[in-house]
């Protein structure tokens, strides 16, 4: 099946039909667009060209510790707008200083801007960059595909934050970031998968 995209914008329906996509809702019988993007019809797939990160429940974050609050509080900087919190019980031995790394799962929302974080994993050393939020499940690729792609080529370790935060540690890190880039710019076509695959590989020869 030729894949199709056409451009939507927040109203534009994209089916009669009731389905359950992201940057999508269900009015009546029918399924609309939420976000100015683009609709892949073969993969029933809205993807977004524009947009901030609202954190969602369960949600996989990279962000840097601020702060340390009392009795094992941490104000954690996730984006622009959206902070996160991590609070430990008494049974937490880790403590963060500020300027840490962090991995975790956002647990809680309040108030849209504030994300209760779980599980907070510090990322030693390394370096973080920012990419646009919307492009991030490209990034991941279908099942993980993209990312594990980067890094199976690069021997770069990485962690995608839903946020926007990439963290990434290893020999091939100018690589990995290159590959990166691409494709936060080219994230609304398609055959992108092999294009990064081609390219890494040409740097492996490059490099052997």
């Amino acid at each position: 099946m030729v894949s199709m995209r056409k451009i939507v914008v927040p109203g534009t329906v994209v089916s009669d039909h009731r389905l359950s996509m992201d940057n999508t809702y269900v009015d009546g019988t029918r399924t609309v667009s939420a976000v100015v993007g683009l609709f892949d019809d073969s993969r029933n797939e809205v993807i977004p060209l524009e947009g901030f990160w609202k954190p969602r429940s369960g949600d996989i974050v990279v962000g840097v510790v601020e702060a340390a609050g009392r009795n094992g509080t941490y104000k954690v900087v996730l984006t622009e707008f959206v902070n996160g919190l991590i609070i430990q019980d008494k049974y937490d031995r880790e403590h963060y200083m500020p300027g840490d790394i962090i991995e975790a799962k956002v647990r809680d929302i309040e108030h849209k801007v504030l994300a209760v974080l779980e599980e907070p994993r510090r990322l030693e050393g390394g370096t973080l960059m920012n990419v646009k939020a919307v492009k991030v499940p490209r990034l991941i690729g279908k099942a993980n595909t993209m990312i594990k792609q980067i890094m199976d080529l690069t021997k770069c370790s990485m962690v995608v934050g839903r946020n926007g935060l990439v963290w990434m540690k290893g020999q091939g890190v100018a690589e990995a970031t290159e590959a990166v880039l691409r494709i936060e710019h080219e994230a609304h076509t398609s055959g992108l998968t092999e294009r990064i695959k081609s390219m890494l590989e040409k740097g492996e020869n490059r490099n052997t």
